[in-house]
């Protein structure tokens, strides 16, 4: 029998990791973040990592695990959180895996088999400096179907450009249209989905940054680079860090970071949801169902 396990998604901001601590308080549970960020140490405030106050004495699992200065990849994050799944099962506990990353979702879930392409350094080199425009176009030739199939925000992200023209340069020709393989999960999920009305969530997400910017995120994003994390580094962390790092620089003045901020952020949560509105697994609630949300986990877990 596959293990029973809950999954709680949702956009940023919409409550996931409040809700998912309240389950794990009532079901004998453990958390396990699913956030392409959270991951990294020192990016606290930019990310929204949960406090050690709000775990309400909850162990969560895959936060802090990697240097911000390296990358952390999707196939990383999978490795560990199987193996935190595993630990998990074996004390007698209820695995919870919360966040907003989708993909590292499903490539966990659904068993994908990612291609398993070693860095090429020289290649890297060569390519960082080519423009998003020229990189785009590399990977247009090489893999027509990857690029057709890469949202706007990995359109113009050079390092995600790289490695996808990397994973082409380096596979057969008769696999580089392929998509990843898909296989039986070894796991019986309950999909949980916050949701909040447009407008509510809108709001919710302009509070927010401004709660983070007063609480130092700022700080923490020069205390970042003070550290070793370059600027270019800080590009690729995204939102946040990408933002307040052309402020700290000055090539950005406040009130136009804070601006952009909130449109990119909502963007954000759009992509999100386009995400995971393609899985009919879901089961969809809005952030104050709590007790309709347990029942329905009652009702799985029996």
């Amino acid at each position: 029998m596959k293990p029973k396990i809950l999954i709680i998604v949702g956009p940023t901001a919409s409550g996931k990791s409040d809700l998912a601590v309240q389950l794990a308080q009532t079901f004998n549970g453990e958390i396990i973040s699913a956030d392409s960020r959270q991951v990294y140490t020192g990016l606290d405030i930019g990310t929204g990592k949960i406090t050690t106050a709000e775990m309400g004495g909850i162990p969560h699992h895959l936060l802090d695990i990697a240097d911000p200065k390296d990358q952390f990849t999707v196939t990383q994050w999978r490795t560990h959180a199987e193996t935190a799944i595993t630990d998990i099962l074996n004390r007698g506990k209820l695995p919870i895996i919360c966040g907003g990353t989708g993909f590292y979702i499903s490539t966990l879930i659904d068993d994908i088999t990612l291609p398993d392409v070693p860095a090429d350094q020289a290649l890297r080199n060569e390519l960082s400096i080519k423009t998003i425009t020229e990189l785009f176009t590399i990977l247009q030739q090489l893999n027509p179907e990857r690029a057709q199939n890469m949202n706007q925000s990995d359109k113009n992200n050079p390092r995600r450009l790289i490695r996808a023209i990397e994973i082409a340069r380096h596979t057969p020709s008769s696999e580089t249209s392929t998509t990843p393989t898909t296989h039986e999960s070894s796991y019986n999920p309950l999909w949980i989905g916050i949701n909040l009305p447009l407008p509510e969530l809108h709001i919710k997400i302009q509070n927010r940054l401004e709660k983070r910017i007063n609480h130092g995120m700022i700080t923490e994003v020069q205390t970042l680079h003070d550290q070793g994390v370059s600027w270019e580094r800080m590009e690729e962390l995204g939102l946040e860090y990408r933002y307040i790092s052309q402020q700290i620089q000055g090539t950005l003045t406040l009130e136009k970071m804070r601006k952009k901020l909130v449109t990119e952020i909502n963007q954000y949560a759009k992509r999100q949801m386009t995400w995971f509105r393609r899985n009919k697994a879901i089961h969809w609630f809005i952030t104050g169902d709590v007790e309709i949300i347990k029942t329905e986990v009652t009702t799985f877990l029996r």
